[in-house]
């Protein structure tokens, strides 16, 4: 679809989730042309972009989005939807309407932590606690071939940012692509640091209650940088990469 024919907030919408593709690819998040990231389009409740499937994360563009409603059917674009790319993220959407971005990976370290015993992220590093309270656990049942998978862990996912899908991989969730893919990338760097200290042999020793609460509230505090969001900081560097590396995503 040419973005010529798409007004201004779709236009960055598309965007947004190209680069979001791209740094996936560059940080070493993407498994082949499997996974999939999901943004709702703007000033719709029940519709969402969703890369055609086939494609390598590397080649993305913004014009290649496909607009898909929550029946399944292909407004815009050309291309096939990916079964478990469908009944997947419908159901995450569909269940959590402040959701505008939905990220589903295979990424090592997150994915090993969801094979462990106990894949419990552990109150032990300053990226782990930017996620205390915020994640949700679901047990694997086999591929999403039907909705009645995607609705399960909308339920499992209930009001959480982050589901840790045991046995399989991760879904980061956002109202914005730029929220959604800085959970992805801190999430991913916490559950890292955790294996790596786990594979030392060494017991991991987490923060103190009363430093951990402290924490918290410091993260909460410190959203904002001289009244810019943290976050949309965040994410207009890395599409700064882009820009100087392979421009073509905003295509």
């Amino acid at each position: 679809m040419a973005l010529a024919g798409c007004d201004a907030a779709e236009r960055q919408a598309r965007i947004d989730l190209a680069a979001a593709h791209r740094l996936a690819v560059h940080y070493g998040y993407h498994e082949g042309i499997d996974n999939h990231f999901t943004a709702l389009l703007p000033g719709h409740s029940d519709r969402f972009l969703l890369a055609p499937f086939g494609l390598h994360w590397s080649e993305v563009r913004a014009s290649d989005f496909l607009v898909v409603d929550f029946a399944g059917n292909v407004l815009a674009g050309s291309g096939p939807v990916e079964d478990t790319a469908f009944h997947i993220h419908a159901p995450l959407h569909a269940a959590r309407p402040d959701v505008h971005c939905v990220l589903h990976t295979h990424m090592p370290y997150a994915t090993a932590l969801s094979m462990l015993d106990d894949p419990t992220l552990l109150m032990a590093s300053q990226n782990a606690i930017g996620f205390n309270g915020l994640i949700a656990l679901c047990d694997y049942e086999g591929f999403a071939l039907d909705s009645s998978e995607g609705a399960r862990m909308a339920k499992a996912l209930g009001d959480k940012i982050v589901l840790l899908l045991r046995n399989h991989g991760v879904v980061a969730t956002g109202t914005s692509v730029a929220d959604a893919f800085n959970t992805l990338y801190f999430f991913e760097r916490a559950a890292m640091t955790q294996i790596l200290a786990q594979s030392s042999g060494q017991a991991v020793r987490c923060v103190p209650e009363p430093v951990l609460h402290r924490t918290v509230a410091q993260y909460a505090s410190s959203a904002q940088v001289e009244g810019h969001d943290r976050i949309e900081l965040h994410f207009a560097a890395l599409k700064r990469m882009l820009d100087r590396r392979e421009p073509d995503y905003a295509d």
